[in-house]
């Protein structure tokens, strides 16, 4: 089975993803997350065999975030040469250090994380950055100004799409 054919417009950002994403908290973090069962971080040749697999199947949107460990660091070098093939997605606002969850949603850190990741990614454009929300969606978008942050990140061509990842 393929999904080559049904990969689809994501809204009007003009991207077209596969109808399955593949996220990747599973290769940069594995503590703090709530999954029923532990696991191990799989090593580069077994990441790279993933995203392989993935990408036979069809799939084309990766989804990662600084809060997901190392993840970011790991792609940036898997998917050298391999950039047009993905839309990459990732988050800001929420970061985790020394096992425990950190919120920032600041128009500072919301700069710094989407440099951050581009560094990490080794590209010079994220496809999506979504807020990754804490809860206080409302508050969030009306009082931190991540959204206006993001809107100039835009207008910069550091990203082509922005949106919220929220919990209400």
């Amino acid at each position: 089975m393929s999904l080559h054919d049904l990969h689809r417009p994501l809204g009007d950002t003009g991207l077209i993803v596969s109808p399955l994403g593949l996220g990747t908290v599973k290769l940069g973090r594995d503590q703090g997350v709530k999954y029923p069962n532990g696991f191990t971080i799989p090593d580069d040749a077994a990441a790279r065999a993933l995203l392989d697999q993935a990408r036979a199947l069809g799939i084309n949107l990766i989804d990662t975030a600084p809060a997901y460990g190392v993840s970011e660091q790991r792609l940036g070098p898997l998917l050298r040469g391999q950039r047009e093939d993905w839309v990459i997605v990732s988050k800001v606002g929420e970061e985790f250090d020394n096992g425990q969850s950190r919120f920032d949603f600041s128009p500072a850190h919301t700069r710094l994380s989407v440099e951050r990741s581009l560094q990490r990614l080794e590209t010079d454009r994220i496809d999506l950055v979504l807020v990754h929300s804490d809860g206080n969606d409302v508050a969030i978008l009306r009082d931190s100004g991540v959204y206006e942050t993001l809107a100039e990140l835009k207008r910069e061509g550091k990203l082509r799409a922005f949106g919220l990842s929220g919990k209400t």
